[in-house]
C-alpha cells in the first residue's frame, strides 16, 4: 500500500509539473505570440507607410493634367509681363524718338543762324580732326573744302541736283 500512496503521489508531482510545463508554455507561446502581432503590426505600419509613398511618387510623377494647367498657368504669367515689356518699350522708344527731333529741330536751326568758324558741332569737330590726319583722299579733300567755306559735311558730301519731282533719290543718265 505504501506503494500505492507513493505512485499516486509522484502522479501527482508528475501532474502538477506537467501542469506548470504546460503553464510555462502557454504563456511562451503567448508571448511570442504577442511579440509576433508587434511586428506583425509594425511590417503593417511600415507598408503602408511604404505604399503611401509610392501613391505620393505615382500621383507627383503622372499627374500631367495639374502639371500641364501649372505649366500653361506660367506660360500665361510670361506673356502678360512680355506684353507688359513691350508697351513700355515701345512708349519709351515714342518718347525718346519725340524728344530727339525736337533736339535735333532745336540744334540745326540755332547752328545754322549762330555758327561762327570756331564754334564747330562736334561731329564736324571729329570730321576735320579726320581730314587733318588724312587729307590726301578726294572724300576727305572735299569734306574739308566744304568746311572752309562754311558748308557742312553732309552737304559737300552728297551733290544737290535740283530736279522738278523733289526730294529723293536722283537718277544720273
Amino acid at each position: 500500500m505504501a506503494q500505492q500512496r507513493a505512485l499516486p503521489q509522484s502522479k501527482e508531482t508528475l501532474l502538477q509539473s506537467y501542469n506548470k510545463r504546460l503553464k510555462d508554455d502557454i504563456k511562451s507561446i503567448m508571448d511570442n505570440f504577442t511579440e509576433i502581432i508587434k511586428t506583425a503590426k509594425v511590417r503593417a505600419g511600415e507598408s503602408l507607410m511604404k505604399l503611401v509613398s509610392d501613391l505620393k511618387q505615382f500621383l507627383i510623377l503622372n499627374d500631367f493634367p495639374s502639371v500641364n494647367e501649372a505649366i500653361d498657368q506660367r506660360n500665361q504669367q510670361l506673356r502678360a509681363l512680355q506684353e507688359e515689356c513691350d508697351r513700355k518699350l515701345i512708349t519709351l522708344r515714342d518718347e525718346v524718338s519725340i524728344d530727339l527731333y525736337e533736339l535735333e529741330e532745336e540744334y540745326y536751326s540755332s547752328s545754322s543762324s549762330l555758327c561762327e568758324a570756331n564754334d564747330l558741332p562736334l561731329c564736324e569737330a571729329y570730321w576735320r580732326l579726320d581730314l587733318d590726319t588724312d587729307s590726301a583722299d578726294g572724300l576727305s579733300a572735299s569734306l574739308l573744302a566744304s568746311l572752309e567755306t562754311g558748308a557742312g559735311p553732309l552737304q559737300s558730301a552728297a551733290p544737290v541736283h535740283s530736279h522738278g519731282g523733289g526730294p529723293g533719290p536722283t537718277e544720273h543718265t
